[in-house]
């Protein structure tokens, strides 16, 4: 049996807060809320660290950096993903492509995707060719369409290194 490539799914959601800044995909984005969190809860990058670790079978971001862990208060996101990143290649492995897609009403996110899509880029170790940052409504429907959270959705397809 060949087990030379692995996809792994991430999902992630928080609630939007006053008081917070709201961080997603590593950009700081002008929003009168922001999303709560033991980290800068940037519900992008969470998304995409679980499901590289799935891909690899190494757990989730709660094992990895759990909340109770204040080594980890109000990191940036990008450093996690970068350090999941580094423990799935030193398991032999390495990012194929990222899928996400942002599960939110309001702010519009196609601005600011490029600019996404190059953080996550840079903390895997891969090309922005490799990462896409897709985004869409629930119509008002849901926490999401009602302006309470964010949510986001990952995939990410792995594969192992040849010496």
């Amino acid at each position: 049996m060949n087990r030379s490539i692995r996809v792994g799914n991430g999902f992630d959601t928080h609630r939007l807060v006053e008081g917070r800044p709201l961080i997603l995909g590593g950009v700081r984005i002008d929003h009168p809320l922001g999303l709560k969190g033991h980290s800068d809860a940037d519900v992008l990058t969470h998304a995409v660290c679980d499901a590289l670790l799935g891909a690899a079978c190494l757990g989730d971001l709660g094992q990895m950096f759990p909340d109770t862990d204040e080594r980890y208060r109000n990191i940036s996101s990008l450093k996690l993903l970068a350090m999941a990143n580094d423990r799935i290649t030193s398991d032999g492995w390495g990012v194929i492509n990222i899928d996400v897609t942002v599960v939110a009403q309001a702010p519009r996110i196609a601005p600011h995707s490029g600019s996404m899509r190059d953080n996550i880029a840079q903390a895997t170790g891969t090309s922005p060719r490799q990462v896409s940052i897709k985004a869409t409504t629930t119509e008002k429907l849901g926490f999401t369409g009602r302006g309470e959270g964010i949510g986001a959705w990952a995939v990410a397809l792995i594969g192992k290194i040849e010496p």
